[in-house]
C-alpha cells in the first residue's frame, strides 16, 4: 500500500543528520542539497520541502519542493517550485507521481510552477491537465570551443567507440581557436571578481526589481546543489557533483569609478551561465568583460536568457563565438497559481529564478 511523508525544514534536517536518508536503494536527497533546502531565506518552517512515496516500507519515490515567493501589489505571495520528481522503475504504473503531485497540490494550495523540465516529465504535467504554459523566456547559446569527444556519443551512443577521434579533432581545432584567441586583451576599465556579493552591491541592486535579492544570491552560492569533486553519487538520479562547479560575482565601474553592472555568473564543467544581471548602463562593459573571461577560462559555451546582453552581442559581434543557436526556458504554472495572482501580473523572471541557478 502507497503512503506518502513529507518533510519541513525542522524534519528534513533531523532525518538527514540521522542518515536514515541512505538506507535506501536510491538517495531521494544529497546532504548538501538538503542543507540548501533548509537555508533556504525564502522558504518558512512549516513548507514541505520533500516528499516521499512508500510501498509498504520501501522506497518508491520522491518529489522535492522548493520554495519561493513574489512580492505583489504590496503583498508577498508564496508558492513552491517542483525541483525534482522521481519515481522507481520498480514502482512504475502504480501511479505514485500523480500522488506526489497530489500531495504537493495540497501542501501548496495548488500554488506550484515548473522549469527546466524533461520531455518525459512535461508529458506528465501536460496529461494531468492542471499546468498551463505562461510566456517562455528566449535565450541564445554561443560556441566558443567544440566538444565532440562528449557531445557526438551523447547522441548517438554507436559512435562512442570512436570517442578518441573525436579527442583528437577537439585539440586540434581547439588549438587553433586558442592561436585566434591569443591576442584578446584585459579590459580597460575597472571591474571586480568576488566569491559573493558585498555590501556595495547590496546597496546596488536594492535598486532593482528583482525575485531575488543580495541574501538569496549569497545563500545560493554558499549552499549550491552541487560540489566540486570527481566522483558522481550513483545513489542520486540529479545533479550533484561536477569537476568544476563555481559562481563568480562580478562588478563592473564607470570611467568616473561609479558601479554601474553588477552580475552573477555560474561556471559548470566549461559551460557558463548568466543568472542574474542589474545594470544602469548598456551592456557593452559587461560584453567585453565576458569576451575576456570565456577566452581567460577556456568556456565551451554561453547560454543567455539575459535579452538586453543577446541583443548588444547580435549587433556588437564582439565575442569569439564560432556558433550559436537560439534556445526557449518554458515554464508551467498551476492554474490555481495563475488564479491566484493579479490578472496583469509579470513574474519578470531572471535566469537565475526559479532552480536553475543551482545547477
Amino acid at each position: 500500500m502507497i503512503h506518502l511523508k513529507t518533510f519541513n525544514k525542522k524534519q528534513l534536517e533531523a532525518w538527514v543528520s540521522s542518515g536514515d536518508y541512505k538506507k535506501y536503494d536510491f538517495l531521494p536527497i544529497t546532504e548538501h542539497r538538503a542543507v540548501s533546502h533548509i537555508k533556504n531565506p525564502k522558504a518558512n518552517e512549516d513548507q514541505t520541502l520533500l516528499i516521499l512515496a512508500f510501498d509498504d516500507d520501501k522506497l518508491a519515490g520522491y518529489l522535492g519542493c522548493f520554495p519561493d515567493h513574489f512580492v505583489t501589489e504590496g503583498k508577498t505571495f508564496r508558492y513552491a517550485w517542483l525541483s525534482t520528481l522521481f519515481i522507481s522503475n520498480e514502482f512504475r504504473g502504480k501511479r505514485i507521481a500523480q500522488s506526489l503531485l497530489n500531495k504537493a497540490f495540497e501542501e501548496y494550495q495548488g500554488n506550484i510552477a515548473i522549469t527546466e523540465f524533461t520531455k518525459e516529465a512535461e508529458s506528465l504535467y501536460n496529461k494531468i491537465g492542471v499546468f498551463q504554459y505562461i510566456q517562455p523566456k528566449q535565450g541564445k547559446r554561443y560556441y566558443f570551443r567544440t566538444d565532440l569527444e562528449r557531445v557526438i556519443p551523447a547522441k548517438r551512443s554507436g559512435l562512442k567507440p570512436l570517442q578518441p577521434v573525436f579527442r583528437l579533432a577537439d585539440s586540434v581545432i581547439n588549438a587553433l581557436v586558442s592561436v585566434k584567441n591569443s591576442f584578446a586583451r584585459k579590459p580597460d576599465f575597472r571591474f571586480e571578481i568576488l566569491d559573493q556579493t558585498d555590501r556595495e552591491s547590496e546597496v546596488f541592486i536594492s535598486g532593482f526589481k528583482s525575485n531575488r535579492g543580495a541574501e538569496e544570491i549569497n545563500g545560493l552560492i554558499s549552499h549550491p546543489w552541487v560540489l566540486e569533486g570527481q566522483t558522481k553519487d550513483e545513489k542520486y538520479l540529479f545533479s550533484s557533483y561536477s569537476k568544476q562547479f563555481r559562481y563568480f560575482w562580478i562588478k563592473i565601474f564607470n570611467e568616473n569609478n561609479e558601479l554601474v553592472t553588477c552580475s552573477l555568473l555560474l561556471l559548470r564543467d566549461g559551460h557558463l551561465k548568466i543568472p542574474y544581471v542589474f545594470s544602469k548602463a548598456d551592456p557593452d562593459r559587461l560584453i567585453n568583460f565576458l569576451g575576456y573571461f570565456i577566452l581567460k577560462n577556456k568556456v565551451i559555451t554561453l547560454t543567455s536568457y539575459q535579452t538586453d546582453v543577446n541583443r548588444r552581442i547580435e549587433a556588437s559581434k564582439k565575442l569569439p563565438a564560432i556558433h550559436k543557436r537560439e534556445i526557449e526556458r518554458r515554464y508551467m504554472f498551476h492554474k490555481d497559481l495563475i488564479g491566484h495572482l493579479p490578472e496583469s501580473f509579470d513574474p519578470g523572471f531572471q535566469d537565475g529564478d526559479g532552480d536553475c541557478a543551482m545547477t
